[in-house]
């Protein structure tokens, strides 16, 4: 059963950071390209930022160079740090397989950027 439980997010002023982790289970973990997406109410889910087994990353344009993404293959455990962060990226962040995400979502967790 794939499990994938996000967790890091919370209210945080404009210019300020965020580290969100996801710990997947219930799937090879190490095979898979993850990333992280996020939706904003109203919005459809997008594709924030993935990493591939081998390292090679891609993010959205609207969050390049302010977002890294990192993995633990040994702790099957995806990262996303978020640095001068804005208004914009309020939403809720999941993470899952990319480009085709996995039938089961995490809960996700919560960001707001606010002052």
């Amino acid at each position: 059963q794939v499990q994938l439980v996000e967790s890091g997010g919370g209210l945080v002023q404009p210019g300020g950071s965020l580290r969100l982790s996801c710990a997947a289970s219930g799937i090879i973990f190490s095979r898979y390209i993850m990333g992280w997406y996020r939706q904003a109410p109203g919005n459809q889910r997008e594709l924030v930022a993935d990493m591939t087994v081998g390292g090679t990353t891609y993010y959205a344009s609207s969050v390049k160079g302010r977002f890294t993404i990192s993995r633990d293959n040994a702790k099957s455990t995806v990262y996303l740090q978020m640095n001068n962060l804005k208004p914009d990226d309020t939403a809720v962040y999941y993470c899952n397989r990319s480009p085709s995400p996995l039938g089961s979502w995490g809960q996700g967790t919560q960001v707001t950027v606010s002052s």
